[in-house]
């Protein structure tokens, strides 16, 4: 068995996997995408994915939430009734629908999560909306409760996304993605191109939300001290594989793998 396969739940989670991957393979030439991915996630846990640029993280993300076909291998999820869905043998509309309830998707730009030309309360409205929820005031309430809690002031439910600054976009994208509850949340590069202050803000909000919500999450990273502030176990990839797994203290504090050790080295070393 492979060391990805040998990633064991941290301490605290759930006990039954959420989300199970099995050697995972998407390649677009030698070395590039990814290759023998697997790993259980368990409720409650956030897995971090690190890496260099081109060491296959992103494309893993993409083949995880259904986004492109693999090669090889398999997705399977716990939904909500318990049951196993095999993620491949779902159909498209299938898969939509889960990235609009059950899951959720936090990309680096927000504009590509956010609907522009909406308002910011009608962003986080359209997920509850997905759901089956039609009330006016419902959906209001809803939008003006999200919009405190990822620190916006509520008096902005009217105003549209583009007039807000980035860190607020940001904010913004995280409360649509979370209003409906969703038991499973990806992650690309949420604090990418933010200022260091906007960053740590947004990063004192998501790990407040997601052991609030006990969340289950999948983040791609390239800053290692975001993977160590947010991440449970992470998974260090190069060369489309990944190449060491576990714990993320026990990684980032003794890495065994030589990639580890100089990514560590060249990162978090003054």
């Amino acid at each position: 068995m492979s060391a990805a396969e040998q990633l064991l739940p941290a301490a605290g989670v759930g006990t039954e996997p959420l989300f199970a991957v099995r050697d995972l393979t998407r390649l677009y030439g030698p070395d590039k995408g990814c290759q023998g991915v697997s790993f259980d996630l368990y409720p409650g846990e956030v897995l971090g994915i690190v890496g260099e640029s081109g060491s296959g993280k992103s494309t893993l993300l993409s083949l995880l939430c259904g986004r492109c076909p693999p090669d090889r291998g398999s997705v399977q999820y716990r939904d909500a009734a318990g049951d196993w869905l095999d993620l491949y043998a779902a159909s498209e509309a299938e898969r939509r629908t889960l990235l609009r309830t059950e899951w959720g998707f936090v990309e680096q730009n927000p504009r590509d999560g956010l609907r522009m030309g909406v308002s910011a309360g009608a962003n986080i409205g359209e997920r509850l909306m997905a759901q089956g929820v039609r009330h006016y005031g419902q959906l209001r309430a809803a939008g003006l409760d999200w919009l405190k809690q990822v620190e916006i002031d509520p008096a902005r439910i009217d105003d549209l996304p583009r007039t807000f600054s980035g860190g607020m976009q940001q904010r913004l994208q995280i409360a649509r993605n979370l209003v409906s509850s969703p038991k499973l949340v990806f992650m690309d590069e949420p604090t990418g191109g933010l200022d260091v202050s906007v960053q740590a803000r947004l990063l004192d909000l998501l790990r407040g939300l997601v052991r609030e919500l006990d969340l289950a999450v999948v983040i791609v990273t390239h800053d290692l001290a975001v993977a160590r502030l947010l991440a449970d176990r992470l998974m260090v990839m190069r060369r489309s594989r990944v190449v060491e797994s576990g714990l993320t203290d026990q990684i980032l504090d003794d890495p065994q793998h030589p990639y580890t050790q100089l990514l560590v080295s060249s990162v978090l070393q003054p």
